[in-house]
């Protein structure tokens, strides 16, 4: 994310849990992909929807932020049904 768009971001406007997580934890795509060993374009499109959510990788991003993969995914799982 540029500079530019990280100042006109607000997350109160962003209903993308996983979003709002990983940036208040200050890590970007990338640093995601990093550390679950996946490249950049796969983690966005699983961030953005756009790729199947695995359950495995569900409980690694979990992890990462102490939290269950029902604490980050269970809404967008309620949105699907």
């Amino acid at each position: 994310m540029s500079k530019l768009s990280k100042k006109l971001y607000n997350p109160e406007l962003d209903n993308n849990k996983l979003r709002n997580i990983r940036m208040r934890y200050n890590l970007t795509c990338e640093d995601m992909a990093n550390i679950l060993g996946i490249s950049k374009t796969y983690y966005f499109q699983l961030e953005n929807q756009r790729r199947r959510l695995y359950y495995h990788l569900a409980v690694r991003i979990a992890r990462i932020f102490n939290k269950r993969p029902d604490d980050i995914f269970y809404d967008d799982y309620k949105i699907m049904k």
